[in-house]
């Protein structure tokens, strides 16, 4: 079990003496009401219901870093659903509307005021269980961050996130790979009011801001998938108390044994999402939840783009085999390549991997939590090219924006067993996030504001 509280240290690697940060999350331990740390970085402030939507905090919850090479330590209570928000040069605006609900930055929504902000975020929830803390780029890639997690035997496990000017060299090469094939991945670089590389967006936020992104994308391969299957069996393994499940194509559709579920063709827009299409739209109970574990790794396999070089999934996957063919997901595929160690939670199911290793997941775990050392600018010290931008603040707040409302059904749960081994806890992480996730990891959380 853990403590009731824990020691998260900011480091400030930039050259920018006005970097902030902000921690949003559910407390667990108040029936899951929304909570942001104020700016002395030990107290919670919780909105009250607003009478009306986009509302002003009533309190400072920006918490300064400090200067370049200065490290600002805070404490935090149990958290769920929490992210740890950086603004490299400025602060950032945090609206609540009614409920309350916590009205947090869009990168989908132009007319947000924090729109044209250099602004980046990890994730984390901390429990009775453990703290788990993962560096996120399902949304977008923008700023390096960085994770060190050291626990009471003062183990270490680190995540070191992008390397040096690690932006720029996602939209480089996001820009080389629409050259190579013109599908489109040049329309996920946006640019900062001077010019210079603001963030780089999955394909699902990029498909958000452009529906006709990608469409038609993926179907060469998805009918070279299906045509496989037709004569061959692809076995799935659960991970779970399924165990292995298997499939072929019987009249349009991946259908498993034992009615364990069927799957249409997904579209690009499905593969990327991981949560609309076939892999949506789950039924409830047992049979919604075996469905959510299977849909999760074939998903994952398309998204990598082995299905097919392995009909055994996911269990036969090797990570030197991801994103190998023509039509595969390139923005996961470059943010990988252009992390220090290669990981990074790039799309929603990035976790799923074989149960003997090979995490691509970019996270940090453990049931007795000493210090989490989260370093904004990660490997090196960053500069972007350009001006930094600035925030252009619209009088008004149009458009669509995430709300934080609450923990619901599909919200990741943590693990049980604290006292397990690393790559056991990653299975079971994995298990967790597909079997009850029905939607995107990071998104589900999330609604619209009214």
């Amino acid at each position: 079990m853990t403590n009731s509280t824990v020691q998260i240290a900011l480091k400030n690697n930039t050259k920018s003496s006005n970097a902030h940060a902000y921690i949003t999350g559910l407390d667990i331990n108040r029936n899951n009401v929304p909570l942001l740390m104020q700016s002395d970085g030990t107290t919670p402030y919780y909105p009250s219901s607003p009478s009306s939507p986009l509302q002003a905090l009533g309190a400072d919850c920006a918490i300064s870093l400090g200067s370049p090479g200065s490290t600002r330590t805070i404490t935090i209570p149990q958290i769920a659903g929490g992210r740890i928000w950086f603004a490299l040069d400025g602060t950032l605006t945090f609206l609540v509307n009614p409920g309350p609900a916590i009205v947090e930055p869009s990168v989908t929504n132009p007319a947000d005021p924090n729109y044209n902000q250099f602004w980046g975020f990890c994730e984390f929830t901390f429990n009775q269980a453990q703290l788990f803390v993962n560096i996120s780029y399902v949304d977008f890639v923008s700023l390096p961050i960085a994770l060190e997690l050291r626990n009471e035997s003062d183990d270490v496990q680190k995540v070191q996130g992008l390397a040096q000017g690690g932006l720029d060299t996602v939209c480089t090469k996001l820009v080389a790979q629409n050259a190579a094939d013109g599908a489109g991945w040049d329309k996920l670089v946006v640019k900062s009011p001077s010019g210079a590389n603001l963030r780089a967006l999955s394909p699902n936020s990029g498909i958000v801001m452009n529906n006709a992104l990608f469409q038609g994308y993926y179907q060469p391969y998805v009918d070279a998938v299906w045509s496989k299957y037709a004569n061959e069996t692809l076995t799935v393994n659960t991970q779970a108390q399924w165990g292995d499940k298997t499939a072929k194509v019987v009249n349009g559709k991946l259908t498993f044994d034992d009615g364990a579920g069927s799957y249409a063709q997904p579209s690009a827009a499905d593969v990327f999402s991981c949560s609309t299409g076939p892999f949506g739209g789950y039924p409830a109970g047992d049979a919604g939840a075996l469905m959510g574990a299977l849909g999760a790794r074939i998903a994952a396999a398309f998204n990598r783009s082995t299905l097919l070089v392995n009909p055994n999934q996911p269990n036969d996957e090797q990570v030197a085999n991801y994103y190998k063919e023509t039509i595969t997901n390139h923005y996961s595929r470059v943010c990988h390549d252009t992390n220090a160690d290669g990981r990074g939670y790039a799309f929603p199911y990035d976790d799923v991997g074989p149960s003997d290793g090979g995490d691509q997941s970019g996270s940090v775990f453990d049931g007795a939590p000493k210090l989490l050392t989260v370093t904004l600018s990660g490997v090196g010290v960053y500069q972007a090219s350009g001006d930094a931008p600035t925030a252009a603040i619209p009088e008004g707040l149009g458009g669509e924006q995430k709300v934080v409302k609450g923990m619901e059904d599909g919200e990741k749960k943590p693990k049980e067993d604290d006292g397990a081994k690393p790559s056991l806890q990653r299975k079971k992480k994995s298990l967790c996030s597909t079997i009850k996730g029905v939607s995107s990891r990071f998104m589900k959380r999330f609604g619209a504001a009214k």
